[in-house]
Protein backbone atom coordinates (compact mmCIF):
# COMPACT_ATOMS: atom_id res chain seq x y z
CA UNK A 1 0.00 0.00 0.00
CA UNK A 2 1.59 3.32 -1.06
CA UNK A 3 1.50 6.58 0.86
CA UNK A 4 -1.49 7.87 -1.09
CA UNK A 5 -3.60 4.77 -0.38
CA UNK A 6 -2.66 4.87 3.30
CA UNK A 7 -3.80 8.49 3.75
CA UNK A 8 -6.85 8.03 1.55
CA UNK A 9 -8.16 5.17 3.70
CA UNK A 10 -8.05 7.28 6.85
CA UNK A 11 -11.52 7.75 8.28
CA UNK A 12 -11.44 11.23 9.79
CA UNK A 13 -14.67 10.79 11.72
CA UNK A 14 -13.42 7.57 13.33
CA UNK A 15 -10.19 9.32 14.39
CA UNK A 16 -12.15 12.16 15.93
CA UNK A 17 -14.48 9.80 17.74
CA UNK A 18 -11.56 7.72 19.02
CA UNK A 19 -9.71 10.77 20.39
CA UNK A 20 -12.95 12.11 21.90
CA UNK A 21 -13.62 8.83 23.78
CA UNK A 22 -10.07 8.60 25.06
CA UNK A 23 -9.99 12.23 26.18
CA UNK A 24 -13.13 11.59 28.27
CA UNK A 25 -11.50 8.49 29.69
CA UNK A 26 -8.49 10.56 30.71
CA UNK A 27 -10.77 12.88 32.66
CA UNK A 28 -12.14 10.11 34.95
CA UNK A 29 -9.07 8.00 35.71
CA UNK A 30 -7.55 10.34 38.24
CA UNK A 31 -8.28 8.35 41.42
CA UNK A 32 -5.71 5.80 42.46
CA UNK A 33 -3.30 6.88 39.74
CA UNK A 34 0.25 7.51 40.81
CA UNK A 35 2.03 10.69 39.69
CA UNK A 36 4.40 8.72 37.50
CA UNK A 37 1.55 6.93 35.66
CA UNK A 38 -0.36 10.19 35.33
CA UNK A 39 2.62 11.66 33.43
CA UNK A 40 2.64 8.60 31.17
CA UNK A 41 -0.99 9.17 30.24
CA UNK A 42 -0.27 12.82 29.44
CA UNK A 43 2.71 11.78 27.33
CA UNK A 44 0.56 9.29 25.36
CA UNK A 45 -2.02 12.03 24.77
CA UNK A 46 0.60 14.43 23.48
CA UNK A 47 2.11 11.75 21.26
CA UNK A 48 -1.28 11.08 19.68
CA UNK A 49 -1.88 14.80 19.15
CA UNK A 50 1.52 15.34 17.51
CA UNK A 51 0.98 12.30 15.29
CA UNK A 52 -2.31 13.73 14.04
CA UNK A 53 -0.70 17.12 13.47
CA UNK A 54 2.07 15.51 11.46
CA UNK A 55 -0.43 13.71 9.23
CA UNK A 56 -2.33 16.95 8.76
CA UNK A 57 0.86 18.85 7.78
CA UNK A 58 1.71 16.20 5.22
CA UNK A 59 -1.70 16.15 3.60
CA UNK A 60 -1.80 19.95 3.38
CA UNK A 61 1.73 20.32 1.92
CA UNK A 62 1.63 20.65 -1.85
CA UNK A 63 5.43 20.29 -2.12
CA UNK A 64 5.70 16.72 -0.72
CA UNK A 65 6.68 14.24 -3.42
CA UNK A 66 4.00 11.76 -2.38
CA UNK A 67 1.07 10.93 -4.66
CA UNK A 68 -1.50 12.92 -2.69
CA UNK A 69 -3.62 15.46 -4.44
CA UNK A 70 -4.75 18.60 -2.60
CA UNK A 71 -8.35 17.36 -2.94
CA UNK A 72 -7.47 14.28 -0.87
CA UNK A 73 -6.27 16.31 2.14
CA UNK A 74 -7.73 15.60 5.57
CA UNK A 75 -10.13 18.21 6.84
CA UNK A 76 -8.38 19.06 10.10
CA UNK A 77 -11.03 21.72 10.84
CA UNK A 78 -13.63 18.98 11.21
CA UNK A 79 -11.29 17.04 13.50
CA UNK A 80 -10.67 20.14 15.60
CA UNK A 81 -14.39 20.86 15.90
CA UNK A 82 -15.04 17.30 17.08
CA UNK A 83 -12.36 17.60 19.74
CA UNK A 84 -13.56 21.07 20.79
CA UNK A 85 -17.11 19.78 21.32
CA UNK A 86 -15.83 17.00 23.58
CA UNK A 87 -13.91 19.43 25.76
CA UNK A 88 -16.81 21.87 26.02
CA UNK A 89 -19.25 19.18 27.23
CA UNK A 90 -16.97 18.04 30.03
CA UNK A 91 -17.35 19.88 33.33
CA UNK A 92 -15.27 17.52 35.45
CA UNK A 93 -11.65 18.55 36.14
CA UNK A 94 -9.21 16.76 33.84
CA UNK A 95 -5.52 15.98 33.70
CA UNK A 96 -5.53 16.53 29.91
CA UNK A 97 -4.00 19.94 29.05
CA UNK A 98 -6.68 22.52 28.30
CA UNK A 99 -4.57 24.18 25.58
CA UNK A 100 -3.78 20.95 23.72
CA UNK A 101 -5.86 21.75 20.65
CA UNK A 102 -4.38 25.22 20.47
CA UNK A 103 -0.94 23.64 20.70
CA UNK A 104 -1.73 21.25 17.86
CA UNK A 105 -3.08 24.09 15.75
CA UNK A 106 -0.05 26.28 16.53
CA UNK A 107 2.30 23.44 15.66
CA UNK A 108 0.47 22.91 12.39
CA UNK A 109 0.52 26.61 11.53
CA UNK A 110 4.21 26.91 12.43
CA UNK A 111 5.16 24.01 10.16
CA UNK A 112 3.01 25.41 7.35
CA UNK A 113 4.46 28.93 7.65
CA UNK A 114 8.05 27.66 7.73
CA UNK A 115 7.41 25.71 4.57
CA UNK A 116 6.30 28.90 2.82
CA UNK A 117 9.50 30.81 3.72
CA UNK A 118 13.04 30.54 2.37
CA UNK A 119 16.30 32.21 3.39
CA UNK A 120 18.25 33.70 0.50
CA UNK A 121 21.76 35.18 0.39
CA UNK A 122 22.26 37.81 -2.29
CA UNK A 123 25.10 40.02 -3.53
CA UNK A 124 24.19 43.54 -4.58
CA UNK A 125 26.51 45.57 -6.81
CA UNK A 126 26.46 49.36 -6.60
CA UNK A 127 25.75 50.88 -10.02
CA UNK A 128 25.81 54.46 -11.18
CA UNK A 129 23.02 56.42 -9.47
CA UNK A 130 22.49 53.83 -6.73
CA UNK A 131 22.25 54.77 -3.07
CA UNK A 132 22.04 52.61 0.02
CA UNK A 133 18.34 53.40 0.34
CA UNK A 134 17.58 52.72 -3.33
CA UNK A 135 19.27 49.32 -3.08
CA UNK A 136 17.03 48.38 -0.14
CA UNK A 137 13.83 49.66 -1.74
CA UNK A 138 14.83 47.67 -4.80
CA UNK A 139 14.61 44.55 -2.65
CA UNK A 140 11.04 45.47 -1.69
CA UNK A 141 11.58 47.41 1.53
CA UNK A 142 9.49 50.48 2.32
CA UNK A 143 11.34 53.81 2.03
CA UNK A 144 10.86 54.75 5.71
CA UNK A 145 12.23 51.39 6.84
CA UNK A 146 15.20 51.74 4.50
CA UNK A 147 15.92 55.24 5.78
CA UNK A 148 15.79 53.95 9.37
CA UNK A 149 18.44 51.32 8.52
CA UNK A 150 20.53 54.02 6.82
CA UNK A 151 20.61 56.00 10.07
CA UNK A 152 21.53 52.91 12.13
CA UNK A 153 24.37 51.94 9.80
CA UNK A 154 25.67 55.52 9.69
CA UNK A 155 26.72 55.16 13.34
CA UNK A 156 29.63 52.95 12.21
CA UNK A 157 29.87 53.57 8.44
CA UNK A 158 28.50 56.31 6.20
CA UNK A 159 26.57 54.60 3.36
CA UNK A 160 27.09 57.75 1.29
CA UNK A 161 30.67 56.48 0.79
CA UNK A 162 29.51 53.53 -1.32
CA UNK A 163 31.35 53.45 -4.64
CA UNK A 164 30.33 52.15 -8.05
CA UNK A 165 31.20 48.47 -8.31
CA UNK A 166 31.23 47.91 -4.55
CA UNK A 167 29.54 44.72 -3.29
CA UNK A 168 26.97 44.32 -0.50
CA UNK A 169 26.14 40.88 0.92
CA UNK A 170 22.53 40.67 2.12
CA UNK A 171 20.51 37.88 3.73
CA UNK A 172 16.72 38.01 3.29
CA UNK A 173 13.70 35.82 4.00
CA UNK A 174 11.38 35.47 0.98
CA UNK A 175 7.98 33.99 0.32
CA UNK A 176 8.42 30.54 -1.21
CA UNK A 177 5.71 31.08 -3.79
CA UNK A 178 5.87 34.79 -4.69
CA UNK A 179 9.60 35.39 -4.03
CA UNK A 180 8.67 38.63 -2.27
CA UNK A 181 10.94 39.75 0.56
CA UNK A 182 9.37 39.17 3.95
CA UNK A 183 12.31 40.27 6.08
CA UNK A 184 15.84 41.64 5.76
CA UNK A 185 18.07 39.71 8.16
CA UNK A 186 21.52 41.24 7.60
CA UNK A 187 23.73 43.45 5.42
CA UNK A 188 27.53 43.19 5.21
CA UNK A 189 29.65 45.92 3.57
CA UNK A 190 33.39 45.35 3.10
CA UNK A 191 34.88 48.54 1.61
CA UNK A 192 38.37 47.05 1.85
CA UNK A 193 39.79 43.68 2.73
CA UNK A 194 39.75 42.96 6.45
CA UNK A 195 37.27 45.76 7.29
CA UNK A 196 33.56 44.89 7.52
CA UNK A 197 30.48 46.84 8.57
CA UNK A 198 27.49 44.73 9.56
CA UNK A 199 23.82 45.57 10.09
CA UNK A 200 21.86 42.61 11.49
CA UNK A 201 19.01 41.62 13.80
CA UNK A 202 19.71 40.74 17.41
CA UNK A 203 17.74 38.27 19.59
CA UNK A 204 15.02 40.88 20.11
CA UNK A 205 14.64 41.24 16.31
CA UNK A 206 16.07 44.76 16.46
CA UNK A 207 18.67 45.96 13.98
CA UNK A 208 22.12 46.72 15.35
CA UNK A 209 25.19 48.03 13.50
CA UNK A 210 28.76 47.00 14.25
CA UNK A 211 32.25 47.17 12.73
CA UNK A 212 34.66 44.26 12.46
CA UNK A 213 38.36 44.39 11.65
CA UNK A 214 40.52 41.34 11.02
CA UNK A 215 43.73 41.09 12.98
CA UNK A 216 46.41 41.26 10.32
CA UNK A 217 49.33 38.86 10.17
CA UNK A 218 52.74 40.12 9.08
CA UNK A 219 54.62 37.80 6.74
CA UNK A 220 58.00 38.16 5.05
CA UNK A 221 58.37 37.20 1.38
CA UNK A 222 61.32 36.94 -0.97
CA UNK A 223 61.55 36.98 -4.74
CA UNK A 224 64.26 37.08 -7.37
CA UNK A 225 64.47 36.86 -11.12
CA UNK A 226 66.13 37.77 -14.38
CA UNK A 227 65.17 40.98 -16.13
CA UNK A 228 63.67 40.53 -19.58
CA UNK A 229 62.32 43.74 -21.05
CA UNK A 230 61.47 46.23 -18.32
CA UNK A 231 62.29 45.77 -14.63
CA UNK A 232 58.70 46.38 -13.49
CA UNK A 233 57.21 43.80 -15.86
CA UNK A 234 59.85 41.24 -14.88
CA UNK A 235 59.14 41.76 -11.19
CA UNK A 236 55.37 41.50 -11.67
CA UNK A 237 55.85 38.18 -13.47
CA UNK A 238 57.36 36.87 -10.22
CA UNK A 239 54.15 37.80 -8.37
CA UNK A 240 55.61 40.84 -6.64
CA UNK A 241 52.87 43.39 -5.72
CA UNK A 242 52.79 46.60 -7.75
CA UNK A 243 53.41 48.80 -4.70
CA UNK A 244 56.57 46.85 -3.86
CA UNK A 245 57.76 47.24 -7.47
CA UNK A 246 57.24 51.01 -7.20
CA UNK A 247 59.12 51.16 -3.86
CA UNK A 248 61.96 49.12 -5.36
CA UNK A 249 62.28 51.60 -8.24
CA UNK A 250 62.22 54.54 -5.82
CA UNK A 251 65.01 53.06 -3.69
CA UNK A 252 67.36 52.81 -6.67
CA UNK A 253 65.97 55.83 -8.53
CA UNK A 254 68.73 58.05 -7.15
CA UNK A 255 71.58 55.87 -8.42
CA UNK A 256 70.25 53.97 -11.44
CA UNK A 257 68.81 55.15 -14.76
CA UNK A 258 66.49 52.25 -15.47
CA UNK A 259 66.34 53.07 -19.19
CA UNK A 260 70.08 53.25 -19.79
CA UNK A 261 71.69 51.20 -17.01
CA UNK A 262 69.42 48.15 -16.85
CA UNK A 263 69.66 45.49 -19.60
CA UNK A 264 68.06 42.14 -20.32
CA UNK A 265 69.87 39.41 -18.39
CA UNK A 266 70.45 41.58 -15.32
CA UNK A 267 68.94 40.28 -12.07
CA UNK A 268 66.97 41.55 -9.10
CA UNK A 269 66.42 40.37 -5.53
CA UNK A 270 63.92 41.65 -2.99
CA UNK A 271 62.74 40.78 0.52
CA UNK A 272 59.54 42.51 1.58
CA UNK A 273 56.69 42.42 4.08
CA UNK A 274 53.01 41.69 3.48
CA UNK A 275 50.10 42.21 5.87
CA UNK A 276 47.50 39.48 5.37
CA UNK A 277 44.14 38.49 6.85
CA UNK A 278 43.68 35.16 8.69
CA UNK A 279 42.25 33.78 5.40
CA UNK A 280 45.49 34.65 3.58
CA UNK A 281 44.28 37.68 1.62
CA UNK A 282 46.87 40.42 1.21
CA UNK A 283 45.46 43.64 2.67
CA UNK A 284 48.49 45.89 2.28
CA UNK A 285 52.15 45.68 1.52
CA UNK A 286 54.78 46.56 4.07
CA UNK A 287 58.39 47.65 3.81
CA UNK A 288 61.20 46.41 1.60
CA UNK A 289 63.77 44.90 3.97
CA UNK A 290 66.37 44.22 1.27
CA UNK A 291 66.71 45.29 -2.37
CA UNK A 292 69.37 44.03 -4.75
CA UNK A 293 70.23 44.77 -8.40
CA UNK A 294 72.87 42.80 -10.29
CA UNK A 295 73.87 44.87 -13.32
CA UNK A 296 76.28 42.79 -15.34
CA UNK A 297 79.26 42.43 -12.97
CA UNK A 298 78.16 45.04 -10.41
CA UNK A 299 75.87 44.26 -7.52
CA UNK A 300 73.99 46.99 -5.68
CA UNK A 301 72.61 45.97 -2.29
CA UNK A 302 70.56 48.07 0.09
CA UNK A 303 69.21 47.10 3.53
CA UNK A 304 66.52 48.89 5.48
CA UNK A 305 67.52 50.02 8.96
CA UNK A 306 66.00 52.15 11.71
CA UNK A 307 68.54 53.89 13.94
CA UNK A 308 68.18 54.59 17.66
CA UNK A 309 66.54 57.94 16.92
CA UNK A 310 63.86 56.36 14.77
CA UNK A 311 65.31 57.53 11.43
CA UNK A 312 64.78 55.07 8.58
CA UNK A 313 67.06 54.74 5.55
CA UNK A 314 68.64 52.18 3.23
CA UNK A 315 72.33 51.27 3.63
CA UNK A 316 74.79 49.08 1.80
CA UNK A 317 76.37 46.08 3.50
CA UNK A 318 79.09 48.25 5.03
CA UNK A 319 76.60 50.61 6.65
CA UNK A 320 76.92 53.46 4.14
CA UNK A 321 73.64 55.26 3.40
CA UNK A 322 72.60 56.47 -0.02
CA UNK A 323 72.72 60.25 0.06
CA UNK A 324 69.28 61.83 -0.27
CA UNK A 325 69.83 63.51 -3.62
CA UNK A 326 67.03 64.46 -6.01
CA UNK A 327 65.53 61.93 -8.39
CA UNK A 328 66.68 62.30 -11.97
CA UNK A 329 63.45 60.81 -13.34
CA UNK A 330 60.57 61.31 -10.86
CA UNK A 331 58.07 59.09 -12.66
CA UNK A 332 56.31 55.81 -11.96
CA UNK A 333 57.07 54.86 -15.58
CA UNK A 334 60.84 54.44 -15.30
CA UNK A 335 61.16 53.42 -18.97
CA UNK A 336 60.08 56.90 -20.06
CA UNK A 337 62.33 58.22 -22.83
CA UNK A 338 63.81 61.70 -23.05
CA UNK A 339 61.85 63.47 -25.75
CA UNK A 340 63.71 66.77 -25.32
CA UNK A 341 67.02 67.21 -23.40
CA UNK A 342 68.33 70.13 -21.38
CA UNK A 343 69.91 72.96 -23.43
CA UNK A 344 69.38 74.73 -26.73
CA UNK A 345 66.83 73.28 -29.13
CA UNK A 346 64.45 74.24 -31.90
CA UNK A 347 61.06 74.67 -30.21
CA UNK A 348 58.45 72.39 -31.86
CA UNK A 349 55.68 75.02 -31.54
CA UNK A 350 57.53 78.37 -31.69
CA UNK A 351 59.73 77.11 -34.56
CA UNK A 352 62.84 78.89 -33.31
CA UNK A 353 65.92 77.94 -31.31
CA UNK A 354 65.72 78.73 -27.61
CA UNK A 355 67.14 77.27 -24.39
CA UNK A 356 65.15 74.37 -22.95
CA UNK A 357 65.57 74.78 -19.19
CA UNK A 358 64.60 71.25 -18.23
CA UNK A 359 64.29 67.65 -19.41
CA UNK A 360 61.12 66.35 -21.08
CA UNK A 361 60.14 62.74 -20.38
CA UNK A 362 57.54 61.26 -22.76
CA UNK A 363 55.16 59.02 -20.80
CA UNK A 364 51.57 57.77 -21.06
CA UNK A 365 48.91 60.24 -20.02
CA UNK A 366 47.98 59.75 -16.36
CA UNK A 367 51.36 58.30 -15.30
CA UNK A 368 52.11 59.17 -11.65
CA UNK A 369 54.65 61.93 -11.05
CA UNK A 370 56.71 61.80 -7.84
CA UNK A 371 58.25 64.52 -5.72
CA UNK A 372 61.97 64.60 -6.59
CA UNK A 373 62.83 64.94 -2.90
CA UNK A 374 61.50 65.92 0.50
CA UNK A 375 60.27 69.50 0.62
CA UNK A 376 57.45 72.04 0.74
CA UNK A 377 55.12 72.87 -2.17
CA UNK A 378 55.61 76.53 -3.17
CA UNK A 379 53.34 76.64 -6.26
CA UNK A 380 50.50 74.43 -7.48
CA UNK A 381 48.47 76.14 -10.20
CA UNK A 382 47.96 76.62 -13.93
CA UNK A 383 51.00 78.61 -15.06
CA UNK A 384 50.74 79.82 -18.67
CA UNK A 385 52.85 77.81 -21.14
CA UNK A 386 53.79 75.37 -18.36
CA UNK A 387 50.14 74.33 -18.00
CA UNK A 388 49.42 72.70 -14.64
CA UNK A 389 52.59 73.42 -12.71
CA UNK A 390 54.13 72.52 -9.34
CA UNK A 391 57.26 73.91 -7.69
CA UNK A 392 58.81 72.34 -4.59
CA UNK A 393 61.48 73.86 -2.33
CA UNK A 394 63.72 71.10 -0.92
CA UNK A 395 66.24 73.15 1.05
CA UNK A 396 68.11 76.44 0.85
CA UNK A 397 69.99 75.15 -2.20
CA UNK A 398 67.60 73.10 -4.35
CA UNK A 399 64.08 73.40 -5.82
CA UNK A 400 62.33 71.36 -8.54
CA UNK A 401 59.52 72.21 -10.97
CA UNK A 402 57.05 70.02 -12.89
CA UNK A 403 55.06 71.17 -15.91
CA UNK A 404 52.29 70.16 -18.39
CA UNK A 405 50.59 67.98 -15.77
CA UNK A 406 47.14 66.53 -16.33
CA UNK A 407 46.22 67.38 -12.74
CA UNK A 408 47.43 67.46 -9.15
CA UNK A 409 47.26 64.62 -6.65
CA UNK A 410 44.78 64.91 -3.81
CA UNK A 411 45.90 67.31 -1.09
CA UNK A 412 48.68 68.97 -3.10
CA UNK A 413 48.59 72.73 -2.55
CA UNK A 414 50.99 75.51 -1.51
CA UNK A 415 52.41 75.00 1.98
CA UNK A 416 52.00 71.21 2.03
CA UNK A 417 55.08 69.19 2.97
CA UNK A 418 55.85 66.22 0.70
CA UNK A 419 58.18 63.23 0.91
CA UNK A 420 60.52 61.96 -1.80
CA UNK A 421 58.65 59.48 -4.00
CA UNK A 422 55.20 60.81 -2.99
CA UNK A 423 52.74 61.16 -5.87
CA UNK A 424 52.14 64.87 -6.56
CA UNK A 425 50.39 64.76 -9.94
CA UNK A 426 49.91 62.98 -13.26
CA UNK A 427 51.42 63.26 -16.73
CA UNK A 428 49.39 65.35 -19.15
CA UNK A 429 49.71 67.80 -22.05
CA UNK A 430 48.44 71.10 -20.65
CA UNK A 431 49.91 74.45 -21.63
CA UNK A 432 52.25 74.77 -24.63
CA UNK A 433 52.70 71.09 -25.41
CA UNK A 434 52.59 68.72 -28.39
CA UNK A 435 51.82 65.55 -26.43
CA UNK A 436 51.75 63.97 -22.95
CA UNK A 437 55.07 64.37 -21.15
CA UNK A 438 56.66 65.66 -17.95
CA UNK A 439 58.78 68.82 -18.13
CA UNK A 440 61.19 68.50 -15.18
CA UNK A 441 63.42 71.30 -13.93
CA UNK A 442 66.02 71.42 -11.15
CA UNK A 443 66.94 74.82 -9.69
CA UNK A 444 70.22 75.11 -7.75
CA UNK A 445 70.86 78.36 -5.89
CA UNK A 446 68.35 80.14 -8.13
CA UNK A 447 69.87 78.83 -11.39
CA UNK A 448 68.30 76.08 -13.50
CA UNK A 449 70.65 73.11 -14.03
CA UNK A 450 70.56 69.84 -15.94
CA UNK A 451 68.61 67.25 -13.88
CA UNK A 452 70.76 64.48 -15.38
CA UNK A 453 73.90 65.98 -13.84
CA UNK A 454 72.72 65.15 -10.32
CA UNK A 455 74.70 62.19 -8.98
CA UNK A 456 74.01 59.94 -6.00
CA UNK A 457 76.81 59.40 -3.52
CA UNK A 458 77.38 57.48 -0.33
CA UNK A 459 76.66 59.11 2.99
CA UNK A 460 78.19 58.66 6.40
CA UNK A 461 78.88 55.29 7.99
CA UNK A 462 76.62 54.03 10.71
CA UNK A 463 78.63 54.24 13.90
CA UNK A 464 78.82 52.67 17.33
CA UNK A 465 75.80 50.69 18.49
CA UNK A 466 73.84 51.54 15.34
CA UNK A 467 76.49 49.92 13.14
CA UNK A 468 76.76 46.89 15.40
CA UNK A 469 72.99 46.37 15.40
CA UNK A 470 72.83 46.89 11.62
CA UNK A 471 75.49 44.24 10.92
CA UNK A 472 73.68 41.74 13.14
CA UNK A 473 70.45 42.43 11.26
CA UNK A 474 72.16 41.94 7.87
CA UNK A 475 73.75 38.67 9.02
CA UNK A 476 70.40 37.30 10.20
CA UNK A 477 68.69 38.31 6.98
CA UNK A 478 71.38 36.70 4.83
CA UNK A 479 71.27 33.49 6.85
CA UNK A 480 67.49 33.25 6.55
CA UNK A 481 67.53 33.73 2.78
CA UNK A 482 70.88 32.11 2.08
CA UNK A 483 69.52 29.87 -0.67
CA UNK A 484 67.98 32.77 -2.55
CA UNK A 485 71.18 34.82 -2.42
CA UNK A 486 73.30 31.88 -3.54
CA UNK A 487 71.14 31.26 -6.61
CA UNK A 488 71.51 34.85 -7.77
CA UNK A 489 75.13 35.47 -6.80
CA UNK A 490 77.20 36.39 -9.93
CA UNK A 491 80.36 34.47 -10.57
CA UNK A 492 82.53 37.49 -9.86
CA UNK A 493 81.66 40.84 -8.39
CA UNK A 494 83.42 44.12 -9.05
CA UNK A 495 85.39 45.63 -6.17
CA UNK A 496 83.32 47.97 -4.05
Amino acid sequence: MNLFQLYKNIDVKRIAKYIKVNINRFRYIRLGMKGRNRHKVIAVGYAAAIGVAFILSLTNNNDVNASIAPTDSINYIMLENALDSSTEQASVPTIYPEKSIDNIKSLYEMVTVKEKEKTIEKELTVSKGDTFISLLTGLGMEYNDAHSLYLKLKKVYDPANLKIGQKLAVTVIEDQETNQMLSLESIVIEPKAGHRYILEKNDQKEYIAKAEKDELIEEVNSASGTISGSLSVSMRKQGIPGKIVAKFSNIFGQAVDFRRDVRSGDKFEVIYENHITPSGEVVKTGNILYAGLILRRNKLELYRFTDKNGNVDYYNEKGLAMKRTLHRKPLAFQKARISSPFGKRRHPILKRTIVHWGVDYAAPKGTAIYAGGDGVVLVAKYNGSYGNYIKIRHNSEYSTAYGHMKGFAKGIRPGVRVKQGQVIGYVGSTGRSTGPHLHYEVVKNGRRVNPLSIKAAAGENLKGNNLKKFKQQVAELKQTYKTMFAQNEPAKLANK
